[in-house]
């Protein structure tokens, strides 16, 4: 299609990789709000158990998937986003083949 669609698309690709090198460092801004409360519930959950002496592992397994769904969220949603830009570059050019080929030359 047009230009401008194709650089929107490459923004929202550059910010959805940095969301995710953000999830894999273990950063939470990128997470959604349930994401978050499920790891604040974790964390919480976690330090208590620790607090009166007992083992945190179920806590730490929590934590870790919840990380691991958001990484795999972020990982759909990039490439969803490239078979978007591929479609729109393809379709560009196809515009571009029928423009040419009905010209007088």
């Amino acid at each position: 299609m047009r230009n401008a669609d194709i650089r929107r698309l490459d923004r929202a690709i550059q910010a959805t990789q940095k969301k995710l090198e953000a999830v894999r460092r273990g950063e939470w801004w990128p997470l959604t709000p349930r994401e978050r409360a499920s790891m604040t519930r974790a964390l919480v959950g976690g330090g208590y158990r620790v607090a009166r002496g007992r083992n945190a592992s179920r806590a730490e397994q929590r934590m870790e998937s919840t990380g691991n769904a958001a990484e795999m969220r972020l990982s759909a949603e990039l490439t969803a986003l490239h078979a978007e830009r591929q479609r729109l570059i393809t379709e560009a050019a196809r515009a571009k083949a029928a423009r040419k080929s009905s010209g007088w030359f």
